[in-house]
């Protein structure tokens, strides 16, 4: 079932997706070569409770750790280890903040010291597709105007798409209903109305869109170990088409420019 949002609730959930945002700009200040995925969570879960916020990803169906830390071939779902990032890793963070009893959900990639130029264009493309994808939401539009937009702009570039793990609602729970998968599926036809709250990732592969999962239960990693990047914007469905509620209000300004939403 569908949970709407009343636009109290959504104020709410933006509250929780500007520490957020302000987190992954610290992030980028602090992930460097030498640095350790627990060094970085132990850092993001001060910095969220040092905002009057919780990790609502901490013990969320069991998960231990306030952030999710996936590192190169690993897609999603990492956990912060003792593992040292070297020059040339990525490693993808994904946060969620509980605050005032509703949850934002975002992810971002981050290059550790100078990349490969490959690299570099995954990290651009996946970016692009999320916003790509949430330029499409309006009423009255559907899901499948989501993931086809990331599959239809992903395609060229030959990489893979993860498709057994999806978008999906946010808000007062981690994960609710609409399931947001970033291809077309017979599925994709319920329509977006305002009060709907989203999370939108693209999670986009080198190669092979294939994964398994570790012996931990958790990591989801390539099955070719070619890299992967995650990125993720909770955004909420308005009378006039969308709100981004993981970003801080002076970087909509460049984000729109950029990418001509």
């Amino acid at each position: 079932m569908i949970r709407l949002k009343t636009k109290e609730q959504i104020e709410k959930i933006r509250e929780c997706g500007i520490i957020s945002a302000k987190l992954f700009k610290y992030l980028h200040t602090i992930i460097h070569p030498g640095i350790s995925s627990l060094e970085i969570n132990k850092a993001s879960d001060a910095f969220i409770r040092d905002h009057g916020a919780i990790p609502s990803f901490k013990g969320y169906q069991g998960f231990p750790y306030s952030i999710c830390a996936s590192v190169n071939e690993e897609v999603i779902h990492g956990l912060p280890c003792k593992r040292i990032l070297r020059e040339g890793d990525i490693i993808g963070i994904d946060v969620g903040v509980l605050k005032n009893g509703l949850i934002s959900d975002s992810a971002r990639t981050f290059a550790v010291g100078e990349i490969s130029v490959e690299n570099k264009k995954l990290l651009e493309v996946t970016e692009a597709a999320l916003y790509r994808a949430i330029s499409k939401v309006k009423p009255g539009g559907v899901i499948n105007d989501i993931g086809g937009t990331v599959e239809d702009f992903i395609k060229p570039y030959g990489y893979g798409i993860v498709k057994d793990y999806c978008g999906h609602g946010v808000g007062f729970e981690n994960h609710e209903d609409p399931e947001v998968p970033n291809y077309r599926y017979k599925g994709g036809k319920k329509k977006l109305v305002p009060g709907m709250v989203l999370a939108i990732e693209p999670m986009i592969n080198i190669g092979d869109s294939d994964f398994f999962v570790l012996e931990d239960g958790w990591t989801v990693v390539t099955v070719d170990g070619n890299f992967s990047a995650h990125f993720e914007n909770t955004i909420a469905v308005t009378d006039k088409g969308f709100e981004i509620l993981t970003i801080e209000p002076q970087d909509l300004i460049e984000l729109k420019k950029k990418y001509n939403f």
